[in-house]
């Protein structure tokens, strides 16, 4: 018999950025008791690195704001394919979200009058975004994981979860490996949510940390959960282009929200050019796609980007506002934005694909299993407003916090099949103590191949090369090896990661080469317009030892919503 940790919880959390965290909180207010695990540290989750602001229609700055209009700048920039009933509950319920994180004790910036100062981002119709400063994702963590720390709650950190185990066709557990100790850890619950954020790592050049590998996403699939939009993948307009070890780190929209202009290397303001009207402040998927173009028209800067300017605002406003990037790129770059200008282009930020999910209670396709977060899809459709990801983690955490804390109630607990925890404990062993494969080459092949093949913009003939890459990868996948032990063995994470890494540039790929249109932030050179045929939601399963796909038909918006909503242009 193979020997391992043991823990028990009514719900499991895996995943401690804001979704999870605030989820969390929502079951321990039903009376659940909890088990929160995250591969990384505790307070260093992706949530810090989304900088800008909580999209929230509070009114404070400008009075016209209000939900009916939050709920159309959503749809609209979701390209007509998200879910309706999401951007309903966003809309109406992240007003709320932002003044409950004030009374947990959130500090935001004011007006000159007291209130919470909003600032302008891409996709707005009004100013909505509550902040802080640049640094607004490190607040909410720095808020929610006191709030939860203070109520007892049970933490692992650095822990990683190799599989879901059911028990006729209900959650029933989870093993994880525990990187500081090196033993097996299995966290029974009646429940799982899975919040464990986004697959950004896939591709070459991010902004995402090392963390982003698409694990939650892999282990709801493996486990027979739907994955929805999978080919919608955001490629912010602006990151850090040098230096090297820089490259692709998140230059905030605060930057374009507080007066930054781009200019290419003519010195002229392109955006003008390609959205005469919103210019900077357009959605994301128009402005990175300017910025592509500009650079592949050979109008870019020196490091292959373009040029990010809001030295003209001046260096007291700038310390002010934007204390972040000012300090990194001062430390990183040698750069003072006070004076000269940044140097920027397109950089993998998020998916707005994931987990299928029920709107109201954030349910998977799986019994006892839910999720909210970037993990999970339906909210954002082909594109997502900035600062919608942070309204999304409190609204959707806090659905799925109490979703699952009232889907266990009657509910008892299940134990999953001993014989397949320890067949799981064989197969990580299996990856040590030989000459195998090294993982790392594999993903380095892995993620240029997304990079090259399935990046902002692509043609069939090239993804289809791209698969077949992927499958090649995938094949030799199998034979991946690390030497050493358990313990803090980052080679064994690779080869863990690099599986969950495959389901998800599949599901990309596979769902990227179906949809024969450009929308959102899918634009394919080959099918330049948007079509009536394509307003579906593409929709993924594990089927034996392939991946299956179908297309659902967008629900249309019901009449009383569909009027605050301006109707889909089709070219």
């Amino acid at each position: 018999m193979v020997v391992y940790k043991s823990f028990e919880s009514d719900i499991l959390i895996i995943g401690a950025g804001g979704a999870g965290l605030r989820a969390s909180l929502s079951a321990l207010e039903h009376g659940k008791s909890i088990n929160i695990v995250t591969k990384s540290l505790i307070g260093k989750a992706h949530t810090v690195m989304a900088e800008g602001g909580i999209a929230a229609s509070v009114g404070d700055v400008d009075k016209e704001d209000n939900w009916t209009v939050h709920f159309a700048d959503t749809i609209v920039e979701g390209v007509y394919i998200g879910n309706w009933r999401m951007a309903e509950l966003l809309a109406k319920q992240a007003p709320e979200r932002v003044y409950e994180l004030e009374r947990y004790g959130a500090v935001f910036d004011r007006t000159p009058e007291g209130k919470i100062m909003q600032r302008a981002f891409g996709g707005h119709t009004y100013r909505r975004l509550c902040h802080v400063g640049d640094k607004t994702g490190l607040e909410i963590i720095r808020t929610l994981e006191d709030k939860v720390l203070h109520t007892g709650a049970k933490m692992f950190d650095e822990v990683y979860i190799t599989k879901l185990f059911l028990n006729e066709g209900r959650f029933a557990g989870a093993l994880g490996l525990e990187m500081r100790s090196g033993e097996f850890v299995l966290f029974k619950a009646k429940a799982l949510i899975i919040s464990t954020g986004g697959c950004g790592r896939v591709y070459k050049v991010t902004s995402n940390s090392w963390e982003s590998t698409g694990d939650g996403l892999a282990l709801a699939y493996n486990a027979g959960a739907e994955l929805m939009d999978m080919e919608m993948i955001q490629f912010h307009p602006t990151g850090m282009v040098w230096p090297q070890s820089a490259k692709g780190l998140l230059v905030t929209e605060s930057v374009r929200g507080e007066g930054g202009i781009l200019l290419n290397s003519k010195h002229e303001r392109f955006m003008l050019k390609y959205s005469p009207e919103k210019k900077e402040l357009d959605a994301r998927d128009v402005v990175a796609r300017s910025n592509y173009y500009e650079i592949m028209a050979g109008r870019g800067g020196p490091h292959g980007g373009v040029y990010l300017d809001i030295s003209h605002k001046g260096r007291d406003f700038i310390l002010k506002k934007l204390p972040g990037m000012y300090a990194q790129f001062k430390e990183f770059a040698g750069i003072d934005i006070t004076k000269e200008a940044m140097e920027v282009a397109p950089t993998v930020h998020y998916q707005m694909g994931g987990i299928r999910v029920d709107p109201y209670t954030c349910a998977t396709s799986v019994e006892g299993v839910f999720s909210a977060g970037e993990v999970a899809s339906g909210l954002h459709g082909a594109n997502r407003l900035g600062g919608n990801s942070l309204a999304d983690i409190l609204v959707f955490g806090k659905l799925a916090g109490e979703g699952a804390a009232k889907w266990t109630d009657g509910k008892q607990e299940t134990d999953p099949d001993e014989n397949e925890v320890n067949d799981e404990i064989k197969r990580v062993d299996g990856l040590l103590g030989g000459n195998g494969t090294n993982p790392y080459d594999l993903i380095d092949e892995l993620t240029s191949v997304m990079q090259d093949h399935f990046g902002i913009v692509r043609n069939g003939n090239q993804m289809k090369e791209g698969i077949r890459m992927l499958d090649e990868i995938e094949k030799r996948s199998g034979a991946v090896m690390v030497r050493g032990g358990l313990k803090y063995n980052h080679g064994l994470l690779a080869c863990l990661e690099l599986q969950n890494m495959l389901v998800a540039c599949k599901a990309i790929a596979i769902s990227a080469n179906m949809r024969g249109e450009s929308r959102g932030a899918h634009t394919r050179s080959d099918f330049p317009k948007r079509s009536r045929k394509w307003k579906v939601n593409i929709v993924c399963k594990k089927d034996g030892n392939k991946l299956s796909t179908r297309n659902v038909e967008v629900e249309e918006i019901p009449a009383e919503l569909a009027k605050y909503v301006k109707p889909e242009v089709y070219e």
